[in-house]
Formats: structure tokens, sequence, C-alpha cells
């Protein structure tokens, strides 16, 4: 994987944006590289008990790969969409996710163009404006300037969904640096105490790769974080496990035994999954699943009530309103059983 910070030079060499769009094109090519393999079990060192879960983590990894490729490779936003959405529909949200990052990370070093990601937010990307947040947070993770810039950059993106870049940012450090973030468990530095906690809720959705979907490993992983810490952390468990998918239904009532104490969160991970499915027109039957056994209403309902817990939602006061949304979601789900 080319290391961004070390490869910038190739853009100055490569002269102004009056370039060749081939010279350019070839610039971001060699700038903005990842191999696939950087999405195999074997490179990225993850557990992984039997093959048929190996083979659909490694495909969403591979999807996610595929979009952000053609958000380096083609500038034009309408074909970029239309290459996403040729997609398989039930993988095509971690195309979109892939597609924001490769965006973010061009935004952050053409100042004469910087404005690809809001564009995509407002036009192609919109159905997937959950999975686009998330993206656009890899590349916090990628480019040091955006970290130490991060309020500002938050404060270009929707005020309520701009936690989600800090979700991506957990995720991406979560399955680049696990070593680091979960069996050292440390933190980034340069986060508020509520930035911490989103950054959690991407860290948890990183461990069921990790862990292969293993919930035996990824309780005992949970287990060993300080308490603060667990709520957010199974909460991304719920939602990995329900749109991302990898397991059965035996495999779901596992997850939801070992997170027994904390099955509002996990419920309310899973409805953000469903809400995410339903807006993108992407539903599937797993995360139909999971929401049954996690929140104890189909994945529809759950989406329902994601709408419903945003009604006359406060701004950012004591709490942030993102948080105000998942504790009225937890509420109204942790009726359900």
């Amino acid at each position: 994987m080319h290391s961004l910070t070390s490869n910038l030079n190739k853009v100055r060499r490569h002269g102004s944006p009056r370039a060749t769009v081939f010279s350019w094109r070839r610039v971001r090519q060699e700038l903005f590289y990842i191999d696939t393999s950087e999405a195999s079990f074997a490179r990225r060192g993850f557990h992984c008990k039997d093959n048929h879960t190996r083979r659909r983590l490694e495909q969403i990894g591979s999807t996610f790969l595929l979009g952000y490729d053609a958000a380096i490779e083609e500038s034009n936003l309408s074909l970029l969409s239309h290459q996403l959405n040729s997609v398989d529909p039930e993988l095509r949200g971690f195309a979109f996710e892939g597609a924001a990052m490769g965006l973010t990370l061009l935004d952050a070093i053409t100042p004469w163009n910087k404005r690809r990601l809001l564009e995509f937010i407002n036009g192609a990307g919109a159905g997937h404006v959950y999975m686009v947040h998330v993206g656009s947070g890899w590349a916090i993770a990628r480019l040091p300037w955006l970290r130490l810039n991060l309020r500002n950059y938050l404060r270009r993106m929707d005020p309520l969904l701009r936690w989600l870049a800090l979700d991506g940012y957990g995720f991406h450090e979560g399955y680049f640096h696990w070593p680091r973030y979960v069996q050292e468990q440390q933190l980034p530095k340069q986060l508020s105490a509520y930035g911490v906690r989103a950054f959690d809720q991407g860290l948890g959705r990183s461990l069921w790769f990790v862990e292969g979907a293993d919930i035996d490993r990824i309780r005992l992983t949970i287990k060993r974080f300080p308490l603060y810490r667990r709520a957010d952390l199974w909460s991304g468990i719920g939602l990995a496990c329900a749109y991302a998918g990898a397991g059965d239904a035996r495999a779901i009532h596992a997850v939801r035994t070992a997170a027994i104490s904390y099955g509002a969160h996990l419920a309310q991970g899973a409805a953000f999954a469903a809400k995410a499915r339903q807006l993108a027109g992407n539903e599937s039957d797993h995360t139909d699943l999971a929401c049954c056994i996690f929140a104890g209403v189909s994945a529809t309902r759950a989406a329902a009530i994601t709408d419903e817990a945003l009604q006359n939602l406060p701004g950012d006061e004591k709490e942030p309103a993102y948080e105000v949304w998942r504790e009225r979601i937890r509420t109204r789900l942790s009726t359900k059983h």
C-alpha cells in the first residue's frame, strides 16, 4: 500500500491543474493506488474459522476497493455513479463507501476542486448518504492534515451525520492497524470526548472483520476493553452483523447472547443498518433477520423507528444530537423484547 504523505511530491512533479487529463489520471493512480490484496484475510492477519465467512468478508473489502478505484479513475460523477450502480445491489453500499473515500482524498489534494464529495452526497450518492459519510472517514485516517484540522473538516459535512465520518475513521484504524487499536486499545489524541465514542462505534464494526465474525473471539476482545468503551463497540458489532452479514440465525442469536448487557446498543446498530439499506433500496434478508433477533422488529420497522426518533431532535447542546438520536432508538427498541 502506498503512503500518501510520502508520495505527494509526485503531484508536484506532474504540474498544475492544467496538466493533461492523462497525466493527472496517472498521478492519481500512482498516489492513491491500493492493491486488492489489502482486502485479503491473509494480508491483514485476520482470524478466520471457516471459508464461507472469509469469502464473504473479503468480497466486501474487494467491493469497497472497486468503488475506491472507480472514484480515483473517473472524474465525471455521473459516469462514476453509473459504474457504482452496476455493482450487485446487496453489495453496492460498500462500493459507494469506497468511492467516498476516493473522492475525499482527491478533494484534499486539489485546492482547485474541493467539492467532489459534497456534490456526490447531494447527487449520485444521496441514496447511500450513510455509507458515503462513513467512507469519507477513511480519508481522515490517511491524511494527517485532515486530522489536524478535524473540526473544520467536519463542519463541511451534515451536522447530524458527520459523526459517521469518525465512525469510518475508527473502522479504518481497526481494519488496517488492529494490533495498535484493538490489541493495544490506543485512541487518537485529537478527538473530542464524543469523537472517541463515534470512533469506537467504527472500531466495533471492524471487529466483525478482524475476528472473522467469530462471536466467541469478539466477546473476549470487547471484554478486554475498559467498561466505558464496550457499549459503543457492541453497537458497531450490531451494525456490521446486520449490514455486512456472514452469519446465519444461529450465529446471530449467539451475538445477542454474548452482548446480553448491551442488547439495546446491538439493536440500535442493527436499526442503522436497516435504515441505510432501506434508503439505498438494497434491503437484505440477513439485515431483516438480524433486526428480528436483535431488536424484535423487522428491518422495515427498525428503519421507521430511526426516522421517528429524528422528530423534534434538539441541536448539539449538552450532548450531540446524533447521540440523542441513538439514545431514542435504543429506548424505543428496548421495549420490543
